[in-house]
């Protein structure tokens, strides 16, 4: 016999005490998860803060609280952004950088506009590159 054969006699008695058992622990599960899942959003929110730190030291002359809006959306969880990537991670300035890059792209040209308008991405990129440079110095220390 094999066992894949195998049977197990298990009396009703000792079937209702392994769902009771079972039952009392879901309570201490539920209640590890909970704790562990706040945990993730706090350490999630550290990271978020610190991200959004890097753009400020980068980028000293930044419009007060786009630090924040620029971490946020670059590090949101599941995004497959910058900001979830090793590199950003360890703040690496150029991730950093190119979150800040993506933010002015969108935010301070016309390029969502031209996408709108069928222009290709990289042409798109091509034409607000000035516009995107120029922000940028703006944004950093003179």
């Amino acid at each position: 016999m094999n066992g894949r054969d195998s049977w197990f006699l298990v009396t009703s008695e000792g079937l209702e005490q392994a769902e009771q058992e079972c039952l009392a622990d879901q309570d201490a599960r539920t209640r590890r998860q909970e704790r562990a899942a706040a945990r993730r959003e706090e350490l999630d929110a550290e990271y978020v803060g610190q991200f959004a730190a890097q753009v400020r030291k980068l980028f000293p002359r930044c419009p007060p609280d786009r630090e924040s809006a620029i971490a946020e959306h670059a590090c949101l969880k599941y995004s497959g952004r910058v900001g979830r990537s090793a590199a950003a991670k360890d703040l690496d300035d150029a991730a950093v950088r190119l979150a800040v890059i993506a933010h002015v792209r969108h935010v301070e040209t016309p390029y969502d506009a031209l996408l709108a308008r069928g222009q290709e991405r990289w042409d798109a990129r091509a034409a607000v590159e000035v516009r995107v440079d120029e922000v940028l110095a703006a944004w950093q220390a003179p």
